[in-house]
Formats: C-alpha cells, sequence, structure tokens
C-alpha cells in the first residue's frame, strides 16, 4: 500500500525572491561537478548549492548553519497549510516539446523487501554515507526522490486543471527546462489523489541512494524517539510521483563504448549466429533504432563504418535461468550478455575499459578520436518495463535507464526531525 501525505513545504520567500527562481534552483547535488558548483555560486548569494553542495570543508555543519539562517533571516519560509504540490518540466528534445507532469507529496517509507516501493538500481555505500551525514545534520529533505505509479486518470485531471491557474513558483534550469510549481491544498483533491495510490507499488526512477538513506534514517529515530507516530514525519520522504502513462515522461537511452576491444571477423561470425547484421550510414542510426523499438536493436559504430544488429536467434544460453523475462528481455542484457561475452568483455570499469554516453553524436566523436574502439548505441528503456523488472526485485544493468530531464532542486524542502508530523 503506498500512502502520501501532503506537507507543510519549506521553500524561498517569493517576497523576498520573487516567484521567478531561476537565479537560485540547481541540478540534484549528484549532477553538479566542480565547475557548475562555482557558476552556482557566482549566480546568487542564495543559490540553493550553498544547502546541497556547500563547498566548504565542514559542509555538513555549514549546510544545517545556513538552513538556519535563511529561515531566520526570511529568506526561506514555511507554508501554513499541508499541500500536495503539482510540478511540470516543460522541455524541449530533438527539436520535438514535452511537458512531464507529476506531483510531490510525503510518501511514507519501505524497505525493498516489502515490495511497494521498488528500485531498479543497484545502489553504493559511498553516496547513502554522504547523504546519510546531511540528512544528520539538517533533519531535512532538501531534494524530491522521484518515484513512477500507474494512474487511472483521476490525478491527470488534478494535473489538469490544476496548472490552468497560476504557478506560486517558476524557473529556467541551465539546459532550458521550464520546472513550474502549484499548490493543491484542497481535502477533496488530495483524497482523491491518495486513493488513486492506494492500491499501487511504486517504482524508484532516480534517488534510490537518497531512498534508502531516508529509511535508514527513519530507523535510527524510531531507534531514538521513544513513543514515535505513525504519523512522524520521519516515516516518510518528500517525493515527486510521476504517473507512466505520462507523454512528458522521456527516458533516454545511454549507449556504450569499449575503450580497448574491437570487433574482428572471428566475432562477427559468432554475433552473425544470434543476430542480423547489415551495414548502414551512421546518420539513420537514430531511425534504424526507432523502427526496431520492440524487438533487441543496436547500431554498431567501428572504424567509420555502422553496422544495424537485430537479434534473431535464441540467446537463453548465455542467460541465468533465474532471470525473469522481463529482465532477460532488457537491451542492456542482451548486449551485456551475449555481445560482450562474445567480445570476451567481463565486468569493464568505468572510464578505463567502457564509456558511456547519452547522445549518438558524442559515442560517434569518441570513436573517430580514437578514445574508444567501438560504440554500441541503443534504444531507450520503456518506463513499463522499468516497473516489470523491479515487479521481480531485479536490479538493471548500470547506466539502463536514463529520466530526462532531472528533478530540480530547490523547490521544495520537508523537515523531518522529532518535532514533526503530518
Amino acid at each position: 500500500m503506498v500512502e502520501i501525505r501532503p506537507f507543510k513545504a519549506i521553500h524561498y520567500n517569493a517576497s523576498v525572491l520573487g516567484r521567478d527562481l531561476s537565479k537560485v534552483i540547481t541540478q540534484p547535488y549528484d549532477k553538479i561537478d566542480a565547475k557548475m558548483q562555482e557558476e552556482y555560486y557566482q549566480r546568487h548569494e542564495y543559490n540553493f548549492v550553498k544547502l546541497i553542495l556547500p563547498r566548504e570543508e565542514n559542509r555538513y555543519e555549514i549546510a544545517a548553519m545556513r538552513l538556519k539562517e535563511w529561515k531566520e533571516k526570511g529568506i526561506i519560509t514555511r507554508d501554513e497549510r499541508p499541500a500536495v504540490y503539482i510540478y511540470t518540466q516543460e522541455f524541449e528534445l530533438r527539436g520535438k516539446k514535452y511537458t512531464r507532469r507529476g506531483f510531490i507529496a510525503a510518501m511514507r517509507l519501505h524497505p525493498f523487501e516489502e515490495r511497494v516501493v521498488l528500485p531498479h538500481e543497484k545502489t553504493h555505500k559511498g553516496p547513502k554515507e554522504d547523504r546519510l551525514k546531511m540528512l544528520h545534520a539538517t533533519k531535512t529533505n532538501l531534494e524530491a526522490g522521484f518515484v513512477l505509479y500507474r494512474d487511472d486518470g483521476r490525478v491527470k485531471d488534478i494535473i489538469e486543471e490544476t496548472i490552468k491557474g497560476e504557478p506560486e513558483f517558476y524557473g529556467v534550469d541551465d539546459y532550458g527546462t521550464v520546472t513550474r510549481l502549484y499548490r493543491v491544498d484542497e481535502e477533496e483533491k488530495i483524497k482523491i489523489i491518495q486513493d488513486v495510490l492506494r492500491d499501487e507499488q511504486v517504482v524508484i526512477a532516480d534517488g534510490h541512494h537518497r531512498y534508502e538513506t531516508a529509511v535508514y534514517f527513519r530507523d535510527e529515530m524510531r531507534a531514538k524517539v521513544k513513543n514515535w507516530k505513525e504519523n512522524h514525519a520521519f516515516n516518510y520522504r518528500m517525493t515527486y510521483i510521476v504517473s507512466l502513462d505520462d507523454p512528458g515522461l522521456v527516458v533516454l537511452p545511454t549507449h556504450r563504448l569499449l575503450a580497448k576491444v574491437e570487433i574482428d571477423d572471428e566475432h562477427w561470425d559468432k554475433i552473425k549466429k544470434y543476430f542480423t547484421v547489415e551495414e548502414i550510414d551512421i546518420k539513420d542510426a537514430e531511425e534504424f533504432l526507432a523502427n526496431n523499438r520492440d524487438k533487441n536493436a543496436f547500431v554498431v559504430y567501428q572504424d567509420g563504418k555502422a553496422y544495424a544488429l537485430i537479434r534473431i536467434g535464441d540467446v537463453s544460453e548465455f542467460m541465468d535461468p533465474n532471470w525473469s523475462d522481463a529482465y532477460r528481455s532488457l537491451d542492456a542484457v542482451v548486449l551485456r550478455e551475449v555481445i560482450f561475452k562474445i567480445l570476451g568483455v567481463k565486468d569493464p570499469k568505468i572510464d578505463e575499459d567502457i564509456y558511456y554516453e547519452r547522445w549518438i553524436e558524442d559515442a560517434v566523436e569518441k570513436v573517430n578520436n580514437g578514445v574508444a574502439k567501438v560504440a554500441f548505441l541503443l534504444n531507450p528503456t520503456p518506463p513499463s518495463k522499468v516497473l516489470e523488472v523491479a515487479k521481480h526485485l531485479e536490479r538493471m544493468p548500470q547506466k539502463t535507464t536514463d529520466f530526462y530531464p532531472k528533478v530540480i532542486s530547490g523547490f521544495t524542502m520537508m523537515p523531518v526531525d522529532e518535532k514533526e508530523f503530518l
């Protein structure tokens, strides 16, 4: 059972900064490199990077101190009434315009084994330790998680009605994405949203590390707070929730490039046992992939030539029999388990043996420049497939999904200390 609740968000004070937050919003903390961090610092005195990724050595303490200081100065303020926040992102991709629509709410935390909130990626220790230290220091969800659910149309109706009005806040990010935030505090509308989600499972799209950190923090707080209540805020996580059917829900492919291995004649002979192979113009790669999204299709680029591959043979001999059909059918799994095994590639190290690229042009350029030997161009993973695989409690290969755009930080925060209730 997925339970969501409205919450009283902390946000920038419109009377101080206005409703246009373009100068203070940021990409998620894990997408901010040193150059971007410096640009954000220069952009505005109260840029959100100073909370989520301070450059000072004692960054956790600094973030907590700033949060307190900004509250006292009135830079940030808090809503008086609990609400659910409609959050839309308008963006352009490959010449086509999209709008992703969802909402931000407090979502009850469930360890993955309870099979309510499902993961689709593996996590690593370092990022979890970092975000736990930040959570200990600030006792606040500074950034929203991102999950997917199935809507029966009722939430869509509420969103469409809401966005006819003026947003509470808006902002344009570094990539031209326009994000808008709207407040919904009518009890009957919130109840409808709660009812839609009640019997659902949700899958994490982005923010696995922060979600696991929130569950760990919840358990710590339960051990610390005597007679804790179910409506304590630390039992929840501020979460951006989007329907799997939303037309603006875009997943980009992540192309793979091998740095040291190339395909020779012997390899091609083995590959042709399982795939059709046809030479094409690299300019037609995107169209070929788009026309074959329902198949395991790839474009291989090597030595200035492009080859279109479509799986025709049974590849079950390469697969673990315990894997679900959904997992076996993933392009990233077929590439890794069949083609990479034929090439003798196993457990490649990032930026040493393998590179990942979002755009075909960048992948091709890396091969042309000799940085990589061969590029494998893939289709994006359909969102429905992400949920299907997650329901089997299977984790996808690294960089199988790239939800675009990222959820922009700086619009809402949610306190989760022992004094907070929902």
